[in-house]
């Protein structure tokens, strides 16, 4: 085996916002040298890790030559130059997730075709180039209301998904490549996390759900284990082994899924890297998702990924109408309770919706840490101290 311990092996992030902090905290733990590219030189990684470079994902000659500098690459967000990696990889750098596979998963319009051809359920879909394209589809009753709108590439937190239920409703959206998805009736949301690493070993972490805010469409709870039927998560954890096994995936893998009214589970869509559904696991898990990253990157053992006990996230966004330097009000108030850790991701300013950290809480019950998750909620607040 590589020595990746205490030694000159370095290891290369794409991104260093907070996926990307919580990794470091594994890489230290490893001694594990890390060098990570961000666009923004007050990224959450910046100051932490051994090595930062300031450049724009997206430029080839950026993430060309980052590579150039490291003996292992990985990915903390999918919005990345491919060519460049294509490159790299063929010049024989190891690169995980791989490049064929971000390229896949990056535009959902080949996501969705993905899972077409590969059999895996998935919501009835249409592709278009344009938003005029899909007017002209919804005018000639080719699609019907009301239907979900995804943009096909860069969206991100809520962003670039929209459910249509009036033609005016695709007014002022991005005019570039998208699809309409059919509107699906669920009962749950939920997630499974994969780990893959090159020898085949293959570890799923516990079913989760997740609970959506209204309005913004992003995560504000997710719970493990789901409380759903076991034949559910049964066949949700096949289903995920599934997509991994399709796209020959190393790396972690977050398949997020539709439990259905009928309880059949369809693919909603997936990220090939660490994701929102397994931060509980840095608290409830014998081996968190950042940890298992790095072992199914280096083709190291995986770890146990059981939970040792209940838990629940609750993510701490900014809040409306507050814009500027990032205050966390009743912070204390919520460290106050037992089975509750705070993670804060180091932005300093808050605005409306943007992710500035999570909480987790752990309890024997989840019934009872759901009830502490929604105290929690109520209690901190993201705000900034001028509005």
């Amino acid at each position: 085996m590589k020595n990746y311990f205490s030694s000159n092996f370095k290891l290369g992030v794409l991104g260093g916002g907070q996926l990307g902090r919580m990794l470091l905290s594994e890489t230290q733990k490893f001694d594990v040298y890390t060098a990570i590219l961000d666009s923004s030189e007050t990224a959450p990684c910046a100051k932490i890790c051994n090595e930062f470079h300031q450049g724009d994902l997206l430029d080839f000659d950026t993430v060309y030559n980052f590579g150039k500098k490291v003996d292992v690459l990985t990915i903390e967000i999918e919005n990345v130059n491919i060519e460049a990696l294509e490159k790299l990889e063929k010049e024989g750098l190891t690169i995980y997730p791989k490049p064929r596979n971000i390229k896949t998963i990056q535009n959902k319009a080949s996501q969705k075709l993905f899972y077409k051809d590969h059999n895996i359920p998935t919501a009835d879909f249409s592709r278009f180039a344009s938003i005029e394209e899909l007017k002209h589809a919804i005018n000639n009753d080719a699609v019907s209301l009301p239907f979900v709108w995804k943009s096909a590439r860069f969206g991100y937190d809520g962003n670039g998904v929209k459910v249509i239920k009036k033609v005016s409703d695709l007014d002022h959206l991005p005019t570039a490549e998208c699809i309409a998805e059919k509107l699906i009736p669920f009962k749950n949301e939920l997630a499974v996390i994969v780990a893959r690493n090159k020898s085949g070993e293959i570890k799923t972490y516990p079913v989760v759900e997740m609970e959506f805010h209204p309005e913004a469409n992003q995560v504000e709870y997710v719970i493990c284990p789901a409380r759903i039927d076991e034949s559910v998560a049964k066949k949700a954890r096949e289903i995920a082994l599934k997509v991994a096994d399709a796209f020959d995936f190393v790396g972690l893998l977050a398949v997020e899924m539709f439990q259905t009214q009928n309880d059949e589970i369809l693919v909603n869509e997936v990220a090939p890297r660490t994701h929102n559904s397994g931060h509980y696991s840095i608290e409830a898990s014998y081996t968190n998702q950042f940890e298992q990253h790095l072992r199914s990157i280096l083709n190291l053992p995986l770890g146990n990924t059981n939970s040792k006990v209940a838990g629940i996230m609750v993510n701490l966004v900014g809040e409306e109408g507050y814009t500027g330097d990032v205050i966390y009000e009743n912070i204390e108030k919520i460290i106050a309770i037992d089975g509750v850790t705070p993670h804060i991701y180091g932005k300093k300013t808050t605005k409306p919706f943007r992710k500035m950290g999570h909480v987790t809480i752990v309890h024997e019950n989840i019934n009872n840490a759901r009830e502490i998750a929604q105290q929690v909620k109520e209690t901190v607040r993201v705000i900034s101290k001028q509005n």
